[in-house]
């Protein structure tokens, strides 16, 4: 993961933005491509991909991870779009809670094993583009 050096929208350049886009849009479509032929050719798969909350509601002291991960939600939601009836199932999983117990102080937590069903959930149902956990 890069150093993440956090940048409002009008702070935010090519230099702090590449890092992020390189390793949350660019790595999760690497990723797919190479388990997606296969998939299609047999007909079944699930591919889930997590950002933040900040893809759908942004904050703007993350402007430059936020407009990364809203690439990312868009592209992703686009691939469910695409892959309807192929047997392939593409959804996005927004977290809008920090995870783990040593977040900073005010902000909602939640356990992976508290946001783990909904990803179990999602790949069961198929049936919505993406959700969101708020905790």
């Amino acid at each position: 993961m890069p150093s993440l050096t956090m940048a409002t929208p009008s702070e935010s350049t090519v230099e702090n933005l590449q890092p992020q886009i390189e390793y949350n849009f660019y790595g999760a479509v690497t990723a797919a491509r190479a388990v997606l032929p296969a998939m299609r050719e047999a007909g079944a798969g699930t591919l889930l991909f997590t950002t933040g909350g900040g893809s759908i509601n942004p904050v703007p002291m993350l402007g430059n991870v936020n407009a990364a991960a809203g690439a990312l939600r868009n592209w992703v939601l686009n691939l469910h779009n695409e892959l309807a009836g192929s047997g392939v199932y593409a959804a996005h999983v927004a977290i809008s809670t920090w995870i783990g117990d040593d977040g900073p102080e005010g902000i909602p937590a939640a356990t992976p094993d508290q946001i783990a069903p909904l990803y179990w959930d999602l790949h069961e149902r198929r049936d919505q583009p993406e959700a969101v956990f708020t905790g």
